[in-house]
């Protein structure tokens, strides 16, 4: 029997940025991520955590070291594959939900199997079916600008996971968000990931992070795992 590869692998990576003087935002990090695993990546402003967020997200390319995706090299695809395999493999949950306002909630979470080739006779169904996942199956209709901050949290929850991703990065997914909102919103994360989802987040927030699996610290461009 064949094992299946880790979801994520990083090897030795380091993103350098030009200067002067020249920054290194991210130092020989190694990192392996199997599917299923929860896990948190949590430190200050200006550690490095979006610089690795960019980078698992195929949004960014490292200047130095390996990232392997389920087993494949993604260093040498082009511009237009990474987008590919971002639409089919990565869900992205950002803290300031990036919903469009003039679209409704059921629009809102069409939008991403556009590119992620679900067949256009799915899309509907598979859009109501998220929402009510979430438990915002009696808000299609609403705009995102009517919503409260947890329920706009959970629409930019379901936009991700509609196209049926094998990873989700969640970046300071609870940063809008108060202590409650913020218990509920981790809750459904971790109900996708008791579900099979791998999940990523990145955190400030040492008590968001300890609800991880495993939580590694970055710091000045290195991980530690904690």
């Amino acid at each position: 029997m064949t094992l299946a590869p880790p979801l994520v692998e990083f090897r030795d990576i380091t993103r350098s940025f030009p200067g002067p003087p020249e920054v290194q935002a991210l130092k020989a990090a190694t990192l392996t991520v199997e599917a299923g695993d929860y896990i948190s990546i949590v430190g200050p402003s200006g550690s490095g955590k979006s610089t690795m967020l960019n980078l698992l997200g195929l949004l960014d390319r490292p200047s130095v070291g390996e990232y392997r995706l389920a087993g494949s090299l993604t260093g040498d695809l082009s511009d237009d594959e990474r987008a590919a395999v971002r639409a089919r493999f990565i869900g992205f949950v950002f803290q300031s939900f990036h919903l469009l306002p003039r679209r409704s909630v059921l629009d809102n979470v069409l939008m991403p199997m556009l590119y992620s080739g679900v067949p256009r006779r799915e899309r509907e169904s598979r859009a109501r079916d998220a929402l009510t996942r979430v438990g915002l199956g009696h808000r299609i209709d609403f705009f995102p600008n009517s919503l409260s901050g947890g329920e706009r949290q959970r629409v930019a929850v379901a936009r991700a996971v509609v196209s049926s991703p094998q990873l989700l990065l969640a970046d300071e997914p609870t940063g809008n968000l108060d202590q409650r909102t913020s218990g509920e919103v981790m809750e459904l994360f971790e109900e996708l990931n008791a579900d099979g989802l791998t999940l990523i987040i990145i955190t400030h927030d040492d008590a968001v992070a300890r609800r991880a699996g495993r939580s590694i610290r970055i710091a000045d461009g290195r991980l530690t795992e904690l």
